[in-house]
């Protein structure tokens, strides 16, 4: 099965010479579901020709907010409009959560709390099993959905962020946090993209949690699961 990655931002130049750029993050969390992947940079203007390239689609996060006012924006909700009503499978990771949740009639906004960097404990529905988890997960958000689409499931929250996981049926599924930002790519980010963004407080909280053990590979497992079920046309609870 072949995964579109909808490229919606970049690493720090930093950061993606050690770690590589999002879409090598993703290619190594979602290593163990035998996928091939296909990067489209949705930042600089590509996007596919049609829903039917990939076999399911993940887009990404991205330093932008998704109302913001850039040229790619429309044409990436109206993508993933089509790619759900075609019954193509969408997953969405931080700006991909909330770019989805928007493009299907939900609400995203910043949070009168601030910023959740770092590691967070999240409650999260198994889309598969029912099965309630708890999974420590890296943030780094301002933005949240406030609303979720028409018919979609809220399957995950935390206390700083009620909805932080959505499920549609069993076309789409999308986390707030960012399983594939290892404990590295936090403290990268706070140097290089988040003092004097974020409060310095909140930062180096963030840092002093990171040595602690974390959930990434419980994430990528139910992702894998979700694309696995659409490849062997299973259906989802």
């Amino acid at each position: 099965m072949q995964i579109g990655i909808l490229q919606t931002g970049h690493a720090p130049a930093e950061i993606a010479r050690e770690k590589g750029d999002y879409p090598q993050m993703f290619a190594r969390l979602l290593a163990d579901g035998g996928f091939t992947f296909r990067t489209w940079d949705v930042e600089a203007g590509e996007l596919p020709a049609d829903v039917h390239e990939a076999g399911g689609w993940l887009i990404t996060g991205s330093r932008h907010g998704v109302y913001e006012d850039h040229p790619w924006i429309a044409p990436l909700e109206d993508f993933i409009r089509q790619a759900v009503a075609a019954g193509v499978p969408v997953v969405g990771i931080c700006f991909g959560h909330q770019i989805v949740a928007r493009a299907l009639g939900g609400r995203v906004g910043k949070h009168s709390g601030g910023w959740a960097v770092g590691p967070q404990d999240y409650t999260i529905r198994d889309p598969e099993s029912g099965a309630l988890l708890t999974l420590r997960l890296n943030a780094w958000h301002q933005d949240q959905v406030t609303e979720p689409p028409p018919g979609a499931e809220v399957i995950g929250r935390s206390d700083f962020c009620p909805i932080a996981a959505l499920k549609l049926d069993d076309r789409v599924l999308t986390f707030q946090p960012h399983p594939e930002f290892d404990a590295d790519t936090i403290r990268a980010l706070a140097a290089h993209r988040g003092r004097g963004v974020v409060p310095d407080d909140r930062l180096d909280a963030a840092l002093d949690a990171l040595d602690g053990p974390g959930d990434a590979d419980r994430a990528a497992d139910i992702i894998i699961r979700f694309f696995r079920r659409h490849a062997e046309g299973r259906p989802v609870r």
